[in-house]
């Protein structure tokens, strides 16, 4: 395997899978493994909560770096403490707030997407709070999916169904897939690989310049996800409790025509709102 990307983890939580995850990242040895923020949580980090098997997914990173693997950490908005040590490196390990891997010829853009969020950059303070919520909805939700396992029923996800009910959450994320997307095609990026808002996906996006493929690792916390890139091809995974399995419906991206990137500023054609975040993520 050639790159895996995890992200959301949200070590620290209650509602984090990190059985799963350690049992997952103990059967890979990628070139590259990518932690694309919120690795940590540190909005709700606790002494009082960080049992055994959190413990584990931080041993069995190191053994990866032991063995080789390359790991860069990318931040994301509940770990952002770590930005003020961005460009930390120790042996096989890197610490970045975004980062740019150029790969078999292709570019490939990793960040974790906050800063494109506009919840966060005007209400934080809405967004923890928000946090909050979310955790406990998770709680609940792992509750009421046990007692549906012992009924023989399947699980049922409830911020899923919430967000997909809700128009304005889901013009959120397009509104957020598709700026990411427009700046990646500005800078000739064939690929850009993002967190933050807990939806896996791989799909072409384009815009009069050209296009890109935007990608989503989705989280550790509901979808169990990774993606993985091998073959010059990328594919989302599941973690299943039996065998690590595909979806049907996984999407596998050919390789896209050469985008040209010979522009005289990154900024030319984003929006004005885009040009501040860009701004941003090049300081």
């Amino acid at each position: 395997m050639d790159i895996a990307v995890v992200s959301d983890v949200h070590l620290g939580t209650y509602g984090c899978h990190a059985d799963e995850l350690a049992q997952y990242l103990g059967s890979i040895q990628p070139q590259w493994l990518i932690i694309n923020g919120d690795f940590i949580d540190g909005w709700q980090f606790s002494k009082r909560y960080f049992p055994e098997s959190h413990t584990r997914v931080l041993q069995t990173v190191l053994e990866m770096m032991t063995n080789g693997v390359k790991v860069v950490y990318v931040t994301g908005n509940h770990d952002e403490v770590l930005r003020s040590f961005s460009g930390f490196s120790l042996g096989n390990f890197l610490l970045e707030d975004k980062f740019l891997l150029t790969f078999n010829n292709k570019k490939f853009w990793f960040f974790h997407g906050d800063v494109f969020d506009m919840s966060m950059q005007h209400g934080k303070w809405l967004a923890k709070l928000g946090g909050l919520g979310y955790d406990l909805l998770i709680l609940i939700n792992r509750s009421v999916n046990s007692l549906l396992e012992s009924l023989g029923y399947e699980k049922y996800s409830f911020s899923k169904k919430v967000k997909g009910s809700v128009k304005a959450a889901l013009r959120h994320i397009n509104n957020f897939e598709q700026t990411v997307a427009n700046i990646a095609i500005e800078n000739g990026y064939e690929y850009v690989i993002c967190g933050h808002i807990h939806e896996p996906v791989i799909k072409k996006m384009s815009n009069p310049q050209g296009e890109t493929v935007y990608l989503n690792s989705g989280d550790w916390v509901e979808n169990l996800s990774s993606l993985e890139f091998n073959d010059n091809s990328w594919r989302v995974k599941y973690f299943s409790s039996d065998s690590f399995e595909f979806p049907n419906t996984a999407t596998t991206i050919p390789n896209l025509q050469e985008i040209n990137s010979s522009h005289t500023s990154p900024l030319c054609a984003c929006k004005s709102s885009e040009k501040k975040v860009l701004q941003k993520l090049s300081l």
